[in-house]
């Protein structure tokens, strides 16, 4: 026994001398979680998680063959989440250009943009809604190390009804498809969470209401009853896994939340008494108040249908302004921005328009990194820089509490400890 217990030892201590470990150092650190900036902060990264935070006057011995990167001058945040992309879309291609290209076209567009959206300090990403499985693909990839990207939670197919916002609309009938992802009555609904799961999916999307770039649809207008809306929920729960609503709509927006969906995305029609209900159901809302700007400017550019942007040019303006009441009524808030609606990679430049319309920056950043770890039921994984989370850094020039804007342009990534971009001048 005693030399069993020797061995034992010994084989630990091995272990963890040959541990991969990284020493990062700079001038600040934003704590999301304590929601303050901490001076010259020093963070151990032991095998691709945090294993120490401190400072350079209070921090115990660091292994002497740990590889250092010092970062003088800049700020580290914890690598963003996004809870809300399309790692397949390009706003580049709109309306019925998208028949010219073939299937899988949207999987190989994801290589380039899920690498654009690492870069862009995005270590973290929810993908709602993705043709032929491409998020899956994109995640088995990255995971296995054969393209760099962040880490994805996928969901597939998103699940609508006939005619909805989520299905293939035409006025061909010749042409008429049904998208996979379309059920109609609550055991059809069932029938797909189970499915999506089977083949991939790691959260669930319903489409409650109508939207801005389906066809013939009114973004106000319920699509999915609450009993369909609450098979889906208390499916996707009994397997363990968070669901998403995309609800314009003011009713489609309230049979959501007491249906017990997570998040609700876009939230564009949420009236006072749907502010009141998420708050008291503790329902997080994802509000992707940036991308009417792009839509406007280069919409028409790209083959955008004109019924669209209208679509846009209605919604867009009271999103913000029911975003501005959702913040002051006290609803809990994730950052969701819908990218493939506009470039992959430029992600960040919504912080800048939710402080514009009522957040302080640091509640802004806590939407990307605290409140996207807790919706996602991540908390020990990832959304700030703690012990046992993943060293997921980031780091700007400057203070991003002062000026959010910063994280448009980041200098420094590191994924799980390992350093993925490093644009700082020589």
């Amino acid at each position: 026994m005693k030399r069993a217990a020797l061995a034992f030892i010994l084989a630990l201590t091995a272990t963890a001398a040959q541990a991969d470990t990284v020493v990062v150092t700079a001038d600040r650190m934003v704590d999301v979680l304590a929601g303050r900036t901490v001076a010259n902060p020093v963070v151990v990264v032991t095998d691709g998680r945090i294993s120490a935070v401190g400072t350079a006057d209070r921090m115990p011995a660091l292994p002497g063959d740990a590889r250092r990167v010092a970062l003088p001058g800049l700020t580290l945040v914890p690598g963003l989440i996004d809870m809300h992309v399309h790692l397949g879309g390009t706003p580049l291609i709109g309306g019925y250009r998208r028949l010219e290209f073939t299937d899988q076209f949207n999987t190989v567009l994801g290589v380039p943009n899920v690498k654009a959206t690492l870069e862009a300090g995005f270590t973290t990403v929810r993908s709602l809604g993705e043709e032929h499985h491409a998020d899956v693909a994109l995640r088995q990839a990255i995971d296995g190390g054969f393209i760099p990207g962040p880490r994805i939670v996928a969901a597939t197919y998103a699940i609508g009804a006939t005619g909805g916002h989520c299905d293939d609309n035409t006025n061909v009938p010749s042409m008429a498809r049904t998208a996979p992802g379309v059920a109609d009555g609550p055991e059809a609904v069932r029938h797909k969470v189970r499915e999506l799961r089977k083949l991939g999916a790691q959260v669930i999307k319903v489409c409650a209401t109508g939207g801005v770039f389906s066809r013939n649809t009114d973004p106000g207008a319920q699509q999915m009853t609450f009993e369909e809306l609450k098979m889906a929920a208390d499916e996707a729960h009994m397997l363990g896994m968070k669901i998403a609503a995309h609800a314009h709509g003011a009713d489609g927006i309230r049979a959501a939340i007491r249906a017990g969906i997570d998040t609700i995305e876009h939230v564009s029609f949420i009236d006072a008494e749907g502010i009141k209900l998420a708050k008291e159901k503790g329902t997080w809302l994802g509000f992707d108040v940036y991308n009417t700007e792009y839509t406007l400017s280069e919409g028409a550019k790209n083959g955008v249908l004109e019924e669209n942007i209208e679509k846009e040019r209605r919604v867009g303006t009271l999103q913000r302004e029911n975003f501005r009441k959702a913040v002051e009524g006290g609803a809990k808030h994730i950052f969701s921005t819908d990218a493939g609606i506009f470039p992959h990679g430029t992600n960040a430049k919504q912080f800048a328009v939710m402080v514009r319309f009522g957040m302080t920056p640091l509640q802004a950043l806590q939407a990307a990194t605290t409140n996207a770890a807790q919706a996602l039921g991540r908390e020990k994984d990832v959304g700030a820089i703690a012990v046992g989370r993943f060293g997921d850094l980031i780091a700007v020039a400057g203070d991003p509490l002062a000026d959010v804007s910063l994280l448009e342009s980041v200098p420094f990534v590191m994924k799980g400890g390992e350093v993925v971009k490093d644009a700082r001048a020589p």
